[in-house]
């Protein structure tokens, strides 16, 4: 039944307006619909994700959502540029992060992880 039904992330935000300037400005996201409870819808690459008021806002330690991009190198760069800052971390056997990107073992796949205006972890990988 699930198979073909599309699933969209739901991020929390502890203060919604911060949340809505850090997709724009760092993302360059506007939202395609706000609701009357406060949230707010964006659509990246055809898929839709909701941001919405929490108070569990960045207590979530683990990937909320991820970017899969066909130049990971100018994706970092501009994110860099826009100031978003890449989180180091260290994935023991697999490696760690050099400058907050990891390296694959097939050399050619990368990833890197930071953080929203909101604490949500999000991802940025190349597609393999």
């Amino acid at each position: 039944m699930f198979a073909n039904i599309p699933i969209h992330a739901v991020l929390p935000a502890s203060d919604l307006d911060r949340a809505k300037r850090w997709y724009s400005e760092k993302l360059g996201l506007e939202p395609v619909s706000e609701y009357e409870y406060g949230g707010v819808q964006y659509e990246t690459g055809g898929v839709m994700f909701l941001v919405y008021p929490s108070q569990f806002a960045g207590t979530n330690k683990a990937t909320a959502a991820g970017f899969r991009v066909d130049d990971f190198d100018e994706a970092v760069s501009v994110l860099r540029s826009n100031g978003v800052v890449f989180e180091d971390v260290d994935f023991g056997e697999m490696g760690s992060t050099v400058d907050g990107v990891i390296t694959l073992a097939d050399g050619k796949d990368k990833a890197a992880w930071f953080k929203d205006s909101e604490g949500n972890v999000l991802s940025l990988s190349s597609i393999g």
